[in-house]
């Protein structure tokens, strides 16, 4: 039996698809912001608070700038000065406040980004199906609750308020310059616009690392819950060092994948510093000349005050970029956890309808008579995901209430994907099956899912609100309780993930058991009798029997008891169409 490595798993790093353009990434920001939709108050509020904190930000440059020039130049007592150091202190206190405001704000909207991702994430995973969740690795899905959903936190707290900043404050500033000195507002306003075209160029770049990046942490997560499943056989076989070593080789190449992220953000800081400090020494610059001298651009010369007004908001002109610049590399985190999601989703989770055994697909159509048969199924070709050929060509029966119809034929002819299209779970390729309006469908499949918990928890799944006295009721009738009993707590016995610690044929008795809690008008059993022994066989059909009298059945079975049981068999040739015996007979 041959393992697959984790260098195989692992790599080479996913690389941005070809398509990947312009459109598609307005598309995927686009998405980004109406997950904060809900949150629109708390964006507008926290816009309002950074602007307010821009505004007493220049306020408070004026009031030092004012308090230097009246000292120094003018001579004036400081008693006097008391109305502006108290506006000073005003200042300060305010921007303080309106800056712890505006990150509660931006944490907000930040929580409730995340939990739209989270709920459409499970939507869509719910839309999607079981047969499709079959082909996709749980831990990586998994990583999009987790890893992908903390990706938009430093979005919309960081990168969010630090470009709402950058929008008002730098303007606000450039206006006040401009009214006291335009030469200083003409440097700010020609070095600016190179600011963000570099930090265009190195967010290219992050943002396909920080792809790259989170495709080998989802692809890792799930290879690593894909080896805790299998924990017992890799120990089995002895591949448990060589899988340890891969683990860690692949561990190494995500921590050098997440510095070489790192290095970008740096780089992209760097760039934004060389040209923000330029800016600033020309400022000073040219202050420093005036003062001196040694140049006149314009009559009057810039005051002490002037000069101390330019030089202290010159630095904050440039700290929102700096800001934007440090939380850029959030953003690229973000579109590329959104991109990883439409790749690992085939799609981004938009509008999603939800398909459960009890819903019928679309192309399930509605009877309309109520004389008419349950079920009408008319020339239906299935083919199951994946497959190059249909399992099933043709097929046409009906069933009526109350009737017991067994499917038969060798394994691969088709009786489960029947039963999962059936089940809405797998649209036909060809033809049409028709319900009666109103019927509610249950599915109890080959491989129940059970989750960790005790077997009465399982049970309720179907009922939450199922009294103990019904809970051992259908219980009794699946045979779960000849094997409860045995265990030490009943019912309340816990059991493991998947139905650790116990049967097969003990996990299908409790699928079933779990199926007919919900009552179900139709109900679609696939092998219910498997690995069961004759007698436990035969009261199992007994008591089945006495709960769906007045229901419709449809099993797949190998089992000559289960035959006799039923009312009308189909048998399910491998090549040769399906030929399907009287429904009355």
């Amino acid at each position: 039996m041959a393992f697959p490595s984790v260098e195989s798993d692992l790599s080479p790093p996913v690389a941005p698809p070809a398509a990947d353009t312009l459109e598609l990434r307005r598309q995927r920001t686009r998405w980004l912001a109406s997950l904060a939709a809900p949150a629109a108050r708390a964006q507008r509020l926290a816009a309002i608070a950074i602007s307010l904190s821009g505004v007493l930000l220049i306020g408070q440059a004026a009031a030092i700038a004012w308090l230097i020039q009246a000292v120094i130049v003018l001579h004036r007592p400081l008693a006097g000065m008391l109305p502006i150091v108290a506006g000073l202190t005003a200042a300060l206190l305010g921007r303080a406040l309106l800056s712890a405001w505006a990150q509660s704000l931006a944490g907000e909207v930040a929580d409730t980004a995340k939990r739209e991702l989270r709920g459409q994430v499970y939507r869509r995973l719910l839309g999607q199906g079981p047969l499709w969740l079959r082909q996709r690795r749980t831990g990586e899905l998994g990583e999009l609750m987790l890893t992908h959903g903390d990706a938009l936190e430093g979005y919309f707290v960081g990168y969010q308020l630090a470009r709402t900043e950058m929008v008002a404050v730098p303007l606000l500033i450039l206006a006040a310059i401009f009214s006291v000195d335009w030469i200083v507002a003409l440097v700010l306003l020609c070095t600016a616009p190179l600011i963000p075209f570099f930090m265009m160029l190195v967010g290219w770049g992050a943002e396909a690392a920080g792809r790259r990046q989170l495709g080998e942490m989802a692809r890792m997560g799930g290879h690593f819950a894909d080896r805790l499943k299998g924990l017992g056989l890799l120990r089995l076989y002895g591949r448990g060092e060589a899988e340890l070593a891969g683990i860690a080789q692949a561990a190494e190449g995500v921590r050098e994948g997440s510095l070489k992220v790192l290095r970008i953000a740096f780089l992209s800081s760097t760039v934004l510093e060389f040209f923000a400090s330029v800016s600033v020494a020309m400022v000073a610059l040219y202050l420093g000349l005036s003062y001196l001298g040694l140049i006149h651009l314009h009559t009057p010369g810039p005051t002490l005050g002037v000069g101390v007004f330019c030089l202290l908001l010159a630095p904050e002109f440039f700290a929102p970029l700096r800001r934007l610049a440090a939380h850029y590399h959030d953003r690229a985190n973000a579109l590329a956890a959104v991109a990883e999601t439409e790749r690992l989703l085939e799609g981004l989770p938009e509008t999603v309808t939800v398909m459960t055994s009890a819903t019928p697909p679309a192309r399930a159509l509605e009877i309309s008579d109520e004389r008419a048969p349950l079920l009408q199924v008319r020339q239906l070709s299935l083919r199951p995901r994946g497959a190059r050929a249909d399992v099933l060509r043709e097929v046409s029966f009906d069933l009526e209430s109350g009737r017991r119809l067994a499917l038969v034929g060798p394994s691969g002819s088709g009786k489960s994907t029947l039963l999962e299209a059936l089940a809405g779970w797998l649209p036909p390729e060809h033809g049409e099956w028709v319900l009666r309006p109103g019927v509610r469908v249950g599915y109890a499949g080959q491989r129940p899912y059970l989750f960790h918990g005790s077997i009465a928890d399982n049970l309720r799944m179907a009922d939450p609100q199922a009294s103990d006295a019904r809970l051992r009721a259908v219980a009794e009738a699946a045979q779960v309780m000849r094997f409860v009993e045995q265990l030490p707590e009943g019912l309340n016995t816990v059991i493991g993930e998947r139905g650790f610690g116990l049967s097969g044929g003990e996990a299908r008795r409790i699928a079933l058991a779990r199926l007919l809690l919900r009552e179900p008008e139709l109900l679609l059993l696939d092998e219910p009798t498997a690995f069961l022994d004759p007698e436990t066989e035969a009261e199992l059909l007994r008591t089945l029997g006495g709960y769906a009298r007045g229901r419709s059945v449809i099993l797949a079975t190998h089992s000559q008891q289960a035959m006799a049981w039923a009312d009308a068999i189909i048998e399910l040739p491998s090549i040769a169409a399906p030929q399907c015996e009287d429904i009355d007979a």
